[in-house]
């Protein structure tokens, strides 16, 4: 790990991720939009709505990366637990912020904030909220945690609300080629160009475009020559077996 990576897991909690009723989609909005500040996302977790499971993954990634990001959970129904879950993880009680409160009777009106729309309200004690503009119900931060909902349209508000705060390293630059040979024909040579370039990423990718089959390969790393650097070597190869190549530019991240 480079001395000044900036390292942040991902938790996504929900047993409708796990039963495949419900496809993710925020893991990609958080990925490139940690890029773009610097911040490099290293893990990702799901886990079900167990309280014994939440605790423990929030326990060991708070543990070991600089920032966690977990969504899903806390919402008005019996199943969201997450907020109580993090309060444990913390060792702290879970109270009713009434900045949160103001904020949902703001939105609902007063008269509408049953005990079901009041849990939203519940955070872990000494955290800081996280705003939510479209529905108000708010998300929050303790220590390195942040806790966001799980609807994508809802997350992508907070996470934007919140990622330009956050302290990152260099940025992570990205640059692809397509060689138009299988992985195999250049498994040998595309290790040996990984070897000699330790700070950058190397990454393949097969395709096949129209019964055409190829390889995406992309170089990742923080310095814009030395990902050149590593993609002209790939072209380098290819061209010694005789592979055609094509310019892509950014390539996946």
């Amino acid at each position: 790990m480079a001395e000044d990576e900036v390292r942040a897991a991902l938790l996504i909690i929900g047993n409708e991720i796990l039963s495949g009723r419900t496809q993710d989609a925020n893991l990609a909005y958080i990925a490139l939009g940690l890029n773009e500040v610097g911040v490099r996302l290293k893990e990702v977790r799901v886990v079900a709505d167990e309280e014994a499971a939440i605790v423990a993954a929030v326990n060991a990634l708070r543990a070991a990366y600089t920032y966690v990001f977990a969504t899903g959970g806390i919402g008005p129904t019996h199943d969201d637990i997450t907020s109580e879950c993090i309060a444990k993880a913390f060792g702290v009680p879970l109270v009713r912020d009434p900045r949160a409160v103001e904020r949902l009777a703001r939105q609902m009106g007063l008269a509408s904030l049953n005990e079901a729309r009041l849990r939203m309200a519940n955070v872990p004690e000494g955290a800081e909220l996280i705003d939510n503009p479209i529905s108000q119900a708010p998300g929050f931060r303790i220590g390195n945690v942040f806790v966001m909902a799980g609807i994508p349209r809802i997350m992508q508000a907070m996470f934007d609300g919140i990622r330009h705060s956050l302290k990152g390293g260099k940025k992570m630059l990205s640059q692809s080629i397509d060689l138009y040979t299988g992985e195999g024909n250049i498994a040998a040579g595309l290790t040996e160009i990984q070897n000699a370039r330790p700070t950058i990423e190397i990454g393949s990718y097969p395709f096949s475009r129209k019964g055409v089959f190829g390889t995406v390969i992309v170089c990742r790393g923080t310095e814009a020559s030395a990902v050149t650097e590593a993609v002209d070597a790939v072209r380098v190869l290819a061209h010694s077996i005789d592979a055609r190549t094509e310019e892509t530019g950014e390539g996946p991240r």
